[in-house]
């Protein structure tokens, strides 16, 4: 049994399709559904039902996912531990992270590490999506908050502060009443955003008119004077045609954490990006 045929099995059994399953192995719907029949007729047993809405797991399927998970963890384990052990600064690094600080703090950041090591692939992945840095869907990742699992080292990088912003033509509104304006505000459905909260109830009277999870997509509105947006100070005061409101209380900050897994705490370029990372605060905090 190889463990290509069992990462096949996982991909399957938590897409529910042979077509989902072959975009996230990166490979082709034929390739997929001959590898599971392939290790269904292997180990002699029906691991899905076909249905009409997708595959479903038999009760044989049921019984082996934990060993198929213990032998992914595994796989990833070896993995992880030898590209630790790679000391040459070429190959791939993937960075996690939020849209607006892939868009307005990592980029001095990188352009520094590639003139540095032009042989070392950058890849930047940005959205709300937490990347599982255990599977090595990211080498490195940026957050708003700490990272929970203990295998992985993380460090706080910065206190974010926050502004609040309104497009240059609109009059000023009042702190604590708001009427007469519009809020331009965050989803919160993934998780708790203290400064919108802080947002809503600075200008109680102003109408909530637009809602986004993109910071970016926020910072554009507000310049077209769609509403009042709280920002990260670091991208709200690189937007042009909006200003920073003096308040009597400025928006909660929050900490950045960096993060990566244990087993590739010895890979040189994880290591060269991390320094260039802490060149740059050094120099910020100068």
């Amino acid at each position: 049994m190889e463990w290509s045929d069992i990462r096949i099995f996982l991909a399957v059994a938590r897409s529910g399709t042979l077509g989902a399953a072959a975009r996230s192995l990166k490979t082709s719907h034929p390739t997929v559904g001959r590898r599971l029949r392939a290790l269904e007729q292997t180990i002699g047993h029906t691991l899905f039902q076909r249905t009409a809405d997708g595959l479903i797991l038999t009760e044989e399927g049921h019984g082996i996912i934990a060993l198929a998970e213990q032998m992914e963890e595994g796989a990833l384990a070896m993995e992880r531990r030898l590209a630790g052990q790679e000391q040459n600064l070429k190959g791939s690094l993937r960075i996690s992270s939020a849209d607006w600080f892939g868009a307005y703090v990592l980029p001095p950041i990188l352009a520094d590490f590639s003139n540095a090591y032009p042989n070392v692939d950058v890849e930047i992945l940005t959205g709300t999506r937490l990347f599982n840095l255990a599977q090595r869907e990211a080498d490195v990742a940026f957050r708003i908050v700490p990272f929970n699992t203990a295998d992985v080292v993380q460090r706080r990088l910065f206190r974010l502060e926050y502004g609040v912003y309104i497009s240059e033509d609109s009059p000023e509104p009042k702190y604590g009443d708001g009427t007469g304006f519009r809020l331009i505000t965050h989803d919160t459905s993934t998780g708790q955003f203290p400064d919108i909260a802080w947002l809503i109830e600075s200008f109680p009277n102003a109408r909530p008119v637009l809602r986004s999870n993109n910071r970016n997509v926020q910072g554009r509105m507000c310049r077209q004077g769609i509403g009042i947006a709280v920002l990260p100070r670091v991208v709200g005061d690189q937007i042009a045609g909006i200003r920073r409101l003096g308040v009597p209380t400025s928006p909660p900050a929050r900490d950045i954490w960096m993060g990566y897994h244990r087993d590739l705490r010895r890979l040189q370029r994880l290591r060269a990006f991390i320094s260039t990372v802490s060149d740059h605060l050094m120099n910020a905090a100068a």
